[in-house]
């Protein structure tokens, strides 16, 4: 018998009839789990999902991958996107579905209905900015903090708090050795967000017209890095209007969205 695939997508919350499914790419760091509670705010037409990157969630046993193209490829190859669909990406979560999408696209699979990323610049104009995952040690989360913010209560479990930084320190390593290849232009519109206080200006985001043909929009909130989590009714109010206009008419169908899933 063969060993079912890795789990790459997950749903807490099925919705039978939903008209688009809106796959959520995580931030540096992050898991699939915030990004699934979302679906408590968008419209009953929209069904959430989240991607789980090896070492998070019940991926825990697997190593974190800390190269662009590896993950991509492995994520592209190994998971479903069915749809109508549309991808957000927050952070490091941007450019991963933006890659994603152009994967899928090389591959002769549809590409989504919209791209939405969040507080990261175009792939043109990738900054990695100070090389953190080369920090160890005492240094690592106070720099950490210093560029994205907060982290979150890491407890006293001391097991926890050495995968989350394992896992936290294999994304910065991607943010840190991507590099971006020349590509044709994506076909879908582009919804860029942003943040007053964060360091992606508005004329940064602007640059993300050249990755489509299509409509390319940017939309700035109060607020720094997780801007959403301070704003919540400003953000989920423009999520829901951008999704909402792309489920008029449209239908998913039911068939499972992940390779070996149970």
């Amino acid at each position: 018998m063969t060993a079912a695939q890795p789990r790459w997508l997950m749903c807490r919350q099925r919705r039978a009839g939903a008209a688009l499914r809106l796959y959520c790419f995580p931030h540096s760091g992050g898991s699939p789990g915030e990004y699934q509670r979302w679906a408590d705010r968008l419209p009953a037409e929209v069904e959430v999902w989240g991607v789980q990157l090896p070492g998070r969630g019940s991926r825990m046993r697997e190593s974190a991958m800390t190269d662009m193209r590896e993950l991509v490829g492995a994520l592209t190859e190994q998971a479903e996107f069915s749809g109508p669909y549309a991808f957000i990406g927050h952070s490091l979560g941007a450019i991963v579905a933006y890659e994603t999408a152009v994967a899928l696209r090389d591959r002769g699979r549809p590409e989504p209905q919209q791209l939405i990323v969040s507080v990261n610049g175009p792939p043109h104009l990738h900054r990695p900015g100070l090389p953190l995952h080369l920090l160890d040690g005492a240094d690592f989360v106070p720099r950490v903090e210093e560029r994205y913010g907060p982290l979150p209560e890491l407890g006293s479990d001391a097991r926890m708090r050495e995968l989350y930084l394992a896992n936290l320190h294999a994304d910065l390593t991607i943010v840190a050795t991507y590099q971006y290849v020349p590509t044709a232009p994506l076909s879908c519109p582009i919804l860029a967000l942003g943040a007053t206080d964060d360091w992606e200006d508005e004329s940064r985001l602007g640059e993300w017209r050249r990755h489509t043909t299509g409509p390319s929009t940017v939309r700035l909130f109060p607020g720094g890095h997780f801007y959403f989590r301070d704003h919540p009714d400003l953000f989920f109010d423009c999520l829901t209007d951008s999704l909402t206009a792309l489920t008029k008419g449209s239908a998913v169908p039911s068939a499972p969205d992940i390779k070996g899933a149970p």
